[in-house]
Order: C-alpha cells, then sequence, then structure tokens
C-alpha cells in the first residue's frame, strides 16, 4: 500500500470513527413516535395522537443532528409504524394461503422495510437542514414531509396510512384536503408536530409568540376549508346498494353460484319494492365479489342480468370479469341500462400487487409460479364514466380508491357522483376496512363529490362531499341500503382542477433548502 492509499484509508477510518450511531434514548424516541402513528390509525382510533406523535422523533433530530443516526432512526420508526398498521396483510396468507402465522408475519417484514425507508429520508434532510441553521430549521419538517410521501407513491405506488388519513374520521379537520389533497392534512399535521418542539427547544418569548401565530394560522386555514355539503331535496336517482356478505372460500359450484344469484336478485327486488312509485330513475349497485360474474362470456348470466333490469325498471352496476384478449381479462365495472343492455364498462386501471398481477419481472426465478397462483389481470386504461339518468358516475374498483388521480380524473372527466365497489373480506375483520374506508372519505372531500361505497362483506357507506359518513353497514353481515342522489354537483374544487400543485411545491421547497443547506456548508468549510 502507497503512501496515498495509506492517508485516504486513514482518513476514512477517522470519518467512520466521527459516525454517530443512536444512543438508547433516541432509539426509545423512534419507538415512541412508531407506537403513537400506530395508535393514531384505525383500529385503535386515538387520531388525536398525530398532532403529537412525531414529536419525540424531530426532538431527538433537532437536539444532535448527526445524519447517520437521524436516517437511521427515521427509517426504523417507518418501519415499525407500517408494520404495526399493516398486519392485516398476513391474514389471508394465513386462512387461504395456508403459510404458518410466524412465516406469514415475517413476509410482512420485507415491504415494511422498502416504505419505512420514506420517513427515513424525511430524518435525513431534516437532519442536514437543522445541522445548517439550527433548532429553528425544524419548521423546515412541514415541507419534508409530505414531500416524502409524494415520493414514496411515485417510487412504491404506496400511499397506504399516510399521516393525514390519521384525521379522516374528523371530517370538520380535513376539508383543506379540497386544496391540497391528503397531502395538506398530513403538512398541517406535521407542522402542529414542528411547532410544539420548537416551543420545547427554545422556551423563550420568540419561539412561544411564532407558535401561537402558527397555530392561529392553522386554526384559520381550517375553518376558512369548511363549506355545507352539497344537499338536494329533490331526488334524481334512487340507489340500492346491496352488501352481500358472499364467503370468501365460496366453491363456485353451479348448484353455489346460483343461489348466490338468486340472493343477489332476491334482495335487490325486495330493496326495490320498499321505493315510493315516484316515476325517479332507479340504479341497483352489486360490490366486488369473489363470484366473478363474466357478462361477455356467459349467455345465460347475460339474460338473467337483462331480465333482472327490465322487469324491476331498473339500471344495474356490477363486477365482472371482461376479456382483454386472448387469455387476457380485466377486472370491470359494467353498467346495464333499464332496457337489459350493457351501455358502459370501465376497466380496473390500477392492478392490486399480487392480487391481481405480480410485479416482478418474468424471467425472475418463481415469477412464473407465482403468476399462475395469483392470475394476471390486464390493466385498463380509460377512465370510462357511467351515464345513469341525469348523471355521470365515475366508478373506480377496490384499492384504487387509494390513488388520488383516480377519482380525480373521474371527475375530471365530468363525474358529478363516484362510486367506490369493493371487497375486502380476504383481509378479514381486521384495521384494513376502516383504513380502506379513510381513502374513500378523502377522495370525496378532494373532489367535492359523494362516493357511495358499496363493498361485498364491508364497511359500504354513504360519503358526503365533505367526508361525512353515513349509514355504514356493520362487517361480515349481509345487508341492504337506499341512498337518494340528489341533483349533479357542478363546482370543481382547486385539487380537483389542479391536482397535486401543493405537493409539489412542497417537494420543489425541500430541494431548495437541502441544496442550500449542503452548498452553504461547502462553502463555510472552504
Amino acid at each position: 500500500m502507497n503512501d496515498d492509499s495509506k492517508k485516504y484509508f486513514f482518513v476514512c477510518f477517522d470519518k467512520l470513527r466521527d459516525v454517530q450511531l443512536p444512543t438508547r434514548v433516541e432509539w426509545a424516541a423512534a419507538a415512541a413516535t412508531a407506537i403513537l402513528l400506530i395508535l393514531s390509525f384505525p383500529d385503535f382510533e386515538f387520531s388525536w395522537l398525530a398532532w403529537v406523535a412525531l414529536v419525540p422523533l424531530l426532538l431527538v433530530i433537532a437536539r444532535r443532528p448527526s445524519l447517520v443516526s437521524a436516517l437511521i432512526l427515521g427509517w426504523f420508526a417507518g418501519t415499525v409504524f407500517f408494520y404495526g398498521s399493516c398486519y392485516w396483510l398476513t391474514y389471508s396468507m394465513i386462512h387461504y394461503g395456508g403459510l404458518p402465522t410466524v412465516v406469514a408475519y415475517l413476509l410482512v417484514l420485507p415491504p415494511s422495510l422498502v416504505v419505512g425507508i420514506f420517513p427515513g429520508l424525511f430524518a435525513l434532510v431534516l437532519a442536514v437542514i437543522v445541522r445548517r441553521w439550527g433548532p429553528w430549521a425544524v419548521l423546515s419538517a412541514p415541507a419534508i414531509w409530505p414531500a416524502c410521501e409524494w415520493a414514496r407513491l411515485g417510487v412504491t405506488g404506496q400511499l397506504w396510512n399516510a399521516l393525514g388519513y390519521s384525521l379522516a374520521y374528523q371530517h370538520t379537520l380535513i376539508q383543506p384536503a379540497r386544496w391540497g389533497g391528503v397531502y395538506a392534512v398530513s403538512f398541517l399535521l406535521v407542522t402542529v408536530n414542528a411547532t410544539i418542539v420548537l416551543v420545547i427547544l427554545k422556551r423563550d418569548v420568540r419561539a412561544i409568540a411564532a407558535a401561537v401565530g402558527i397555530l392561529a394560522l392553522i386554526g384559520l386555514i381550517i375553518f376558512s376549508s369548511q363549506r355545507h355539503a352539497s344537499e338536494s331535496s329533490n331526488t334524481s336517482v334512487h340507489v340500492i346498494a346491496l352488501q352481500p356478505n358472499v364467503p370468501m372460500t365460496l366453491e363456485k359450484t353451479t348448484e353455489e353460484l346460483g343461489a348466490l344469484r338468486e340472493r343477489h336478485l332476491t334482495v335487490s327486488q325486495q330493496a326495490l319494492a320498499q321505493i315510493p312509485n315516484d316515476n325517479v330513475p332507479r340504479l341497483v349497485v352489486w360490490p366486488e365479489s369473489p363470484m366473478n360474474f363474466s357478462y361477455a362470456s356467459d349467455a345465460t348470466f347475460r339474460q338473467w342480468v337483462a331480465k333482472f333490469a327490465q322487469e324491476n325498471h331498473t339500471s344495474l352496476i356490477f363486477n365482472s370479469l371482461e376479456p382483454a384478449g386472448p387469455d387476457a381479462y380485466h377486472n370491470s365495472a359494467l353498467l346495464i341500462n333499464e332496457d337489459g343492455r350493457m351501455i358502459a364498462q370501465y376497466d380496473k386501471i390500477r392492478l392490486m400487487p399480487f392480487g391481481e398481477y405480480v410485479p416482478l419481472p418474468h424471467w425472475l426465478p418463481g415469477a412464473s409460479l407465482i403468476t399462475a397462483l395469483v392470475g394476471e389481470f390486464t390493466p385498463g386504461d380509460k377512465y370510462t364514466l357511467m351515464p345513469v339518468i341525469g348523471h355521470r358516475v365515475g366508478v373506480f374498483i377496490c384499492i384504487e380508491s387509494e390513488y388520488p388521480w383516480i377519482a380525480r380524473s373521474l371527475t375530471n372527466e365530468g363525474a358529478d357522483a363516484l362510486i367506490n365497489i369493493s371487497n375486502d373480506g380476504y383481509l378479514g375483520p381486521t384495521a384494513v376496512m376502516r383504513q380502506h374506508l379513510a381513502n374513500a372519505i378523502f377522495r370525496a372531500v378532494e373532489n367535492g363529490r359523494p362516493v357511495l361505497r358499496v363493498t361485498n362483506s364491508g364497511i359500504s357507506a354513504w360519503i358526503d362531499d365533505n367526508g361525512r359518513i353515513r349509514e355504514q353497514t356493520v362487517a361480515f353481515h349481509e345487508d341492504v341500503r337506499t341512498w337518494s342522489l340528489g341533483k349533479p354537483a357542478v363546482e370543481s374544487t382547486f385539487y380537483t382542477k389542479h391536482g397535486d400543485v401543493f405537493v409539489q411545491l412542497c417537494t420543489a421547497m425541500t430541494v431548495i433548502m437541502l441544496a442550500a443547506a449542503v452548498f452553504s456548508r461547502r462553502r463555510s468549510l472552504s
């Protein structure tokens, strides 16, 4: 080894010795943040904890902004949070996949580590900025956090349990989603967390005055975002929402399928019979279901639904397995009109990974085996609306409620009401039901449109355009709801018109702050 190599080796060694790993107190603080975040989400329902959940992690970063330590602590807190709040992923592995419980819980760890890196990146970026400009820079956290959530969606395709979703059931607090989406609510939550940390760190008049001003501004933003939900005394469509509770262990024999079809028919007819004869159009909605109706390839079924629509003078929306080419299929929503004709088809655009497709290259060993077990659907590419008399309805299927741009695109296409058909039964009586419903609540507020959520096994509910839930069903019970859809809404929200402008601004601010911190530090060292 020559002298230059030796010098380089010792420089690297000295730098490694200077790396500060987390202390036991800091590990405890990161764990506290993870636990508080888990408790903020369903099924624990302590949503108020989201206003303080990040305080322990932010405190240790602000007090000792070690870059390596911040990354490790943020990654740890994120991983524990996602693992603890998404434990329900194990349900289908254990109950339907036959995996041992220990193996199932181990398999949830890798995806938790992947999505957990984004809170880690948040902590790292914040540490860089605080290291350069001191404790006041903790107020940059509200911009960094939504930027990392947006990056998570872009990189992993998942926005599940974004921080703002913790407030989904507090409809008065989530109205800023009308202009900034779920990211705006995350921004406000992190702002309160960061403000508390600033006061704890500085404990002076200036910090307290700033905190009072910031909290007053947040209150003003929430107050000014309030609006009355669109109400109409004139019913333009009667909607029958069926929750059939089809068992996940359905054998799919001819006899069993026939019996379930008849049950769909009987319950729907009973509900239709309760509607007054007022000449108002009627719409029956059946959810996504393990029954796998197949309208195009089943002539008997086509005749059956045509007869149902004609005899009951109703339109019908239902889920169907539709051909997309040779040996290829769409997961679709179809609309049958009162004449018994199929007049609209929406093909699911965003498929469920490892449920409807395998997100692995075909050349990867074992990928073809997994595909054979899971199936491989073909995604759609058109935001097709359903022309129900007097309305243009946008239907999105199951997990598509997680993706803000799908409901937004349907609304921009002209949807005046949104319908989410879903089947959460494979994930059991777990927190996924209320977490999934939280997504649909935000889609209603973001777009100023009612969302009619119709599920196989729950939770079905009417969500008004203010995010209030009405007439929700009990999970894993057969049920039916009759709703009245009023005159179509015509007003578009800022979010519907402009999309993710707010989080894009947060991302630009984050990049600028990070670049300024790195550049100014280098210049001061030179």
